[in-house]
Parts: C-alpha cells; structure tokens; sequence
C-alpha cells in the first residue's frame, strides 16, 4: 500500500500525539520543531483518564501509568491551611473510569519520541505554511532545507501558532486571561503532604507529589500582562504565598529561582470558525488554548490526536479534516469557556466573594464526593472513537 505523507509543525505533546497515532494509521510523517533541542517546559502535566484512553489507543497508555504518580486523596485548602473540600481519588477513579496521573513533562515527551523511528524529529527545522492545500492539490510547507509537499498537515505549533494565523487572519487570536502562572519543580520536602490545591483572594497555589521523589508546584495570580518581578520570580513568590500554609513556605525556600517559570495566561477565548482548512488541521493551543484551571490543556491536544488520525481512516483528507473539526470545535469550545469561568471563580478578590465562595465549596463538599466531582463530567469520562476501518487516505 502506497504510504502518504504527513507533516506535523510543532514537536510539543500535541504534535508529537499526532505523529504516533499518524503512523499508526499508515502514514510517513516528519515532525519538524522550530527549537534546537526536545527540551520541554521544566514542569509537570497531569493526565486525567480521559487522555489517559487517548494514548491507551496508541499502546502507550499503560507505559504512561507505570512512570506516573497516581493522584492520592487531598483536596482544596485556604491560605490558613483550612480544608475547603478533601478530595477521594477512588470515587475519582470509578465515576471517570480511570486515575488521574502526574508525570515531568519531559518524561511524556520522551515516551512519545521514543514511539517514532529514529530521524521523524527533525529539530532546528523552522517552518512555514506556504499552501494549506485542497482536493485537488497537496499543502505545501516550506523550510530552509527546501518545500514538502503533504496530503495532510497537522499544526501544533502553540498558542502564537503562525500557521493558525495564515489559515484564519480575521481572528483576533489569543487574548490575555488577565493572570499570570509560576511553576517549578523541587526536590521533595522533609515531610510528607497531601495533593492539594489552595484557594486565596486572586490568587491560587497548588503542590503535588511526583513519583520520583520531586515536587511540581504552581501558582496563579492576577497581574498586568508582562509584569515581572525587579527580584526575581522566586522573590514575587514568597511576597504572594509565604506566609501561607505548609508545605507551601518549605517548597518556596527549596525553589531555586533560575528554575521558577513565569508565564502570562492567554487563551482563546473566540473559537475558531474551524479547526481546518484545506488539509491543514490545527490541533492543541494552536486550535483551542485554554486557562489551566481545570488541567485539561494538554489532556485536549492528546484527544485532538487521536480523533485526527481515527477520522483519516477510509476517507479522503479534506473530508476527514470536516470531520475532526465537527466532532472537537463543540467539545474543546466548552471546555475553554468552563476553565475561564473556573479561573474567575479560583481568583476573586473582593474578600466578601472570596468568603461566599469558600463558603459554597464547604457546604457541596458535605454531601460527598460525588457533587464535587460532578464538574468534571463530561470531560474526564471521554472516550475515544473506535474503528475498524483500514487506514486509507487519498
């Protein structure tokens, strides 16, 4: 059978999903990555069992479990230490089907490397869409080593995704969530904590164990677009979350501040009319960047993936494309919209909202696990789309 070639821009997760489950339907993919090097961000992921099934449909699912921290019992807390809610990672478990896990980003983009044949990244490799293609016609992209024509070609290239802007230049693009997030990764305290998530006035903090002994930790707050700190990001985090509970000070005071991450929050609040063009299609933050508060960014792009390759199966490209873009605009459109409106909730201010809202948590909480887990229904309990069709595309 006649191969059929795909280019994936962009070696993130996204992008790196896509070229496993590419090449898994049949089709010769090349990744080319602006960066020099597959060195990915210096932070945690967490993978809910929603993207957990996307990448058991790729065989990598169980590898994945095996490297990860399952996510034990813990909860919401107030700076003071306070319990808003405790969390029950067993009735997790068995309302969506699955753990949700913790794992160093670079961990999962090992994983998923290790899933393609040696020279299918291609670093140091800046590329351009140069014709997004038709029916009729292959895209084109372009790069300093010369053009590569493809039958499809799978944007991942990021929130400032260039190739989302030459498919759609009427689009606002990404807009400022007006926070900003801190993350790092340390080596774990002394002494042992619970997983949990700490709610202030504007401003959020949360700690979670990884299996090998580290701690990944992040933090939210509202700030002007840009702001950075005269002393230092670690500084900037001891002023805002310091004084609050353990282990939050002992975490700060292990944080060396050359490893603190800072990074403004935008997201793309105005869907795209579509996820394609042609037989170009975007998937991750190029096609759907959301705020983190629900933890679903990287849990999308994976989803994004593993539909995009399903719907090629027995159709051509430009109707496998009309496709994807029918079955995940809805999907990702709502889930971007739930975590904006999250973020405004985690991040009031007014100390008389900030109150009523802690209040409301405690009380939900009371009636179990079930009430608080509700929110994620619909979005954890995803399953990928099955088929037995062979892979074939024109």
């Amino acid at each position: 059978m006649e191969q059929h070639r795909a280019v994936v821009v962009g070696a993130g997760i996204g992008g790196l999903t896509a070229a496993v489950a590419l090449r898994d339907r049949g089709w010769d993919v090349t990744v080319l990555e602006r960066a020099t090097g597959l060195a990915p961000i210096g932070a945690g992921i967490g993978l809910a069992p929603n993207a957990l099934r996307a990448l058991d449909v790729l065989g990598l699912g169980d590898r994945v479990r095996a490297l990860a921290a399952w996510q034990g019992d813990g909860g919401m807390r107030r700076p003071d230490g306070r319990w808003l809610c405790r969390t029950d990672a067993r009735a997790a478990a068995e309302r969506f089907g699955g753990p949700l896990v913790l794992l160093h980003r670079a961990t999962l983009v090992e994983l998923l490397t290790s899933a393609l044949p040696q020279g299918t990244v291609r670093t140091a490799a800046p590329a351009a869409l140069t014709d997004p293609g038709d029916t009729r016609r292959p895209a084109l992209v372009t790069t300093p080593d010369g053009d590569l024509e493809a039958e499809l070609v799978v944007a991942a290239d990021g929130i400032r995704s260039a190739v989302r802007t030459d498919l759609f230049p009427g689009h606002p693009g990404p807009r400022y969530s007006g926070f900003t997030t801190w993350r790092v990764v340390i080596p774990a305290p002394e002494r042992p904590f619970a997983p949990h998530e700490t709610w202030g006035p504007a401003r959020l903090w949360g700690s979670q164990p990884l299996k090998d002994g580290r701690v990944y930790a992040y933090a939210m707050a509202a700030a002007p677009a840009g702001a950075h700190s005269a002393d230092g990001e670690k500084a900037e985090l001891l002023r805002l979350f310091g004084d609050w509970h353990d282990p939050v000070p002992a975490i700060l005071d292990a944080a060396d501040d050359r490893a603190v991450l800072r990074h403004d929050v935008h997201h793309l609040i105005d869907p795209l009319p579509a996820f394609h063009r042609g037989r170009t299609a975007l998937v991750g933050d190029a096609a759907h960047a959301m705020q983190p508060t629900l933890g679903q960014g990287g849990n999308q792009a994976i989803e994004d993936a593993v539909v995009l390759a399903h719907h090629t199966a027995g159709r051509p490209v430009p109707a496998a494309l009309a496709a994807y873009t029918a079955d995940r605009l809805p999907r990702t459109t709502a889930i971007v919209r739930k975590a904006a409106r999250t973020g405004r909730l985690a991040l009031l201010s007014a100390r008389p909202a900030v109150a009523l809202r802690d209040a409301a948590v405690t009380a939900v909480s009371r009636f179990g696990p079930g009430l608080v887990l509700r929110g994620f229904d619909g979005i954890a309990d995803w399953r990928p789309p099955i088929s037995d069709a062979t892979a074939r595309v024109s």
